[in-house]
């Protein structure tokens, strides 16, 4: 019984790393992803037309792309700028995303410089800031994640730190009914185990008393998945590892199968 007891275990130990030796085939399948864009909106304006700027939208009509990233491909983008009437304007912005094979960490940064947000300026006074920027990062220790607004001026909303705490949030209210609300450093750890990292993000109250629409308006965003493995299995050193386990856990079945064979015979 014992002997049995103990084959199974190291059956099950040789299935276990198999597993690992024969999955990890795939260089990239354990490795981190990130990914940043400088804009995004996505709304929908009573009275006017729906705007959209979905850097993944389908539409071959709709402005955009703005610098979106992959740590995949392409890992960094310059956009000159968008200039949406009545709603956003910015200069240059950059968005970079990476990865690196070696430690399993990933890396993705957004940044639009000379930011005017033209929408709700009859109520806020105009939002502007020389620099919204958002970043995050992954590492075997874990996310993190931070943004920084130089030079934001918020108009009749007041003030807030250069590099806000996450998820500062600030109402936009007209005749004391909220329609919008701004986050700033808005920070989403996602289902996936991913944190995404909204620098400047704008969102209208539909339904509201006085509301102009629906919707929201990102600027710069940044998000990374959690780190992958340190070693790239299947390759260099992780393939020596996972052999070296297989030897060791495959030694007792093959000497376990030996001494059956010989009960068989004996018997």
């Amino acid at each position: 019984m014992r002997v049995r007891m103990r084959r199974r275990a190291a059956v099950a130990g040789l299935v276990a790393v198999a597993a690992v030796v024969v999955g990890a085939a795939p260089a990239s399948a354990a490795l981190g992803d990130a990914s940043a864009y400088g804009a995004k909106l996505n709304l929908s304006l009573l009275g006017g037309h729906a705007v959209s700027a979905d850097p993944f939208a389908a539409d071959p009509f709709a402005a955009g792309p703005f610098a979106d990233a992959d740590a995949n491909g392409p890992t960094s983008t310059t956009f000159a700028g968008v200039d949406l009437p009545h709603t956003v304007n910015t200069g240059v912005i950059n968005a970079s995303a990476s990865r690196d094979d070696k430690t399993g960490g990933v890396h993705s940064r957004a940044g639009a410089a000379d930011v005017r947000l033209d929408l709700l300026e009859t109520v806020t006074g105009g939002v502007s800031a020389e620099l919204v920027e958002a970043e995050c990062a992954a590492t075997q220790k874990g996310l993190t994640g931070k943004s920084k607004l130089a030079g934001l001026k918020l108009g009749r909303l007041g003030a807030i730190d250069a590099d806000p705490a996450p998820n500062t949030a600030v109402d936009v209210d007209l005749l004391g009914v909220d329609i919008a609300k701004f986050v700033f450093n808005e920070q989403i750890h996602n289902a996936d185990g991913s944190l995404t990292v909204n620098a400047l993000r704008l969102i209208l109250i539909g339904g509201a008393l006085g509301s102009i629409g629906t919707g929201d308006l990102v600027l710069s965003s940044a998000t990374c998945g959690p780190a992958g493995l340190p070693i790239a299995m299947a390759s260099g050193e992780g393939l020596w590892i996972g052999l070296g386990l297989l030897a060791l856990f495959g030694a007792p079945v093959v000497a376990a199968a030996i001494r059956g064979r010989h009960e068989l015979v004996a018997v």
